[in-house]
């Protein structure tokens, strides 16, 4: 009964049921950092775009379709393998390979990797930098603060001298 209790727990988990908001960011950063280093994608971006696109709930759900962590469309998700969108790490694992696919596209251009994340890849293919959108324009640029507030904090957390135990 134990073992069958367990395998529940973890079943339900790897979708956030049973966990605190703590605990689910905790697990989200775990998966975010493995998938963002192994597919060379930078760990700021992922976070920035995470933080933009579901505030970091697990199973956000958008008015156009998109779900999960990442925000994946039902297209994206198939074309990605992602079968659960609202499942942590599948959501996590085919948005990062989204990113990594759309940053060897765009030979690391972060502008237009937001973009296309956004908008999608044909669009922002076809039209590049000269694509102005509006809020196309708004969301890379919340991409692009939500990436330097990132790295100012853990530069700050880096640089912060511990303190002598008394």
């Amino acid at each position: 009964m134990m073992k069958c209790a367990r395998v529940a727990f973890l079943f339900l988990s790897a979708w956030g049921f049973g966990q605190s908001q703590s605990d689910s960011k905790q697990a989200a950063e775990y998966y975010l950092t493995a998938y963002a280093n192994h597919y060379g994608v930078p760990l700021d971006f992922a976070r920035a775009v995470v933080e933009q696109e579901s505030g970091w709930k697990i199973c956000a759900m958008s008015s156009k379709g998109a779900a999960g962590i990442m925000q994946l469309m039902p297209e994206t998700a198939i074309r990605l393998g992602v079968r659960n969108r609202c499942n942590l790490e599948q959501n996590i694992s085919g948005g990062i390979r989204y990113l990594a696919w759309l940053r060897n596209k765009f030979h690391g251009e972060l502008r237009l990797v937001a973009a296309a994340y956004y908008a999608g890849e044909r669009v922002v293919e076809a039209r590049g930098l000269a694509y102005a959108n509006r809020d196309v324009v708004t969301y890379v640029a919340s991409i692009r603060e939500r990436v330097e507030r990132q790295r100012r904090f853990w530069s700050a957390r880096q640089n912060r001298v511990p303190r002598r135990a008394q």
